[in-house]
């Protein structure tokens, strides 16, 4: 399935650039993918663009117009006293490496409470071994952000795509 993902976020920049499902379906049988691994990503896919629409995601000039009684930071963050509680199930599923960089996205304020929720909802939807792996997690949030049609920066970017293993230390 995320090779089907990887290939959607390569060829269609944004998810509201993305074709229906249908005519997604088509272009991926052409391209040579399985029918069992094109359903299981168009179905996961599906379930992604609900969450996206579900999402009130605002820009923060937007958020102060609506709400403007509350502090920009409140809106776009957790309170600093929440604490966000792993499931056995979600702590099973996503294993030590991948909850830690969740922590290290969120803590460097690169992964809003919003964004974190989508994130884990989608990772525990792939049906990966019993462990979803760091790829594998890293190509859920590319997806995410892709389906609210954000980019993120550049920073975030080069994390999500660059793989570590490769990485020579200075």
């Amino acid at each position: 399935m995320f090779e089907v993902l990887v290939f959607v976020y390569e060829n269609y920049w944004r998810g509201d650039e993305c074709p229906e499902l249908g005519a997604l379906e088509r272009k991926l049988q052409a391209v040579g993918f399985e029918a069992e691994e094109i359903q299981e990503a168009l179905t996961w896919l599906d379930d992604l663009n609900l969450a996206a629409r579900g999402l009130q995601t605002l820009p923060p000039e937007r958020d102060a117009e609506l709400h403007p009684s509350l502090p920009q930071a409140q809106l776009w963050a957790a309170s600093s006293t929440s604490m966000r509680v792993y499931s056995v199930a979600e702590q099973n599923h996503l294993g030590a490496e991948c909850l830690g960089f969740v922590h290290f996205l969120e803590t460097s304020g690169k992964l809003p409470a919003q964004l974190r929720e989508m994130v884990m909802d989608r990772a525990m939807a792939a049906t990966a071994n019993p462990v979803l792996t760091l790829e594998d997690l890293k190509t859920i949030v590319l997806m995410v952000y892709w389906s609210l049609g954000q980019e993120p920066d550049a920073l975030v970017l080069d994390e999500l795509c660059d793989d570590n293993v490769a990485r020579v230390a200075h």
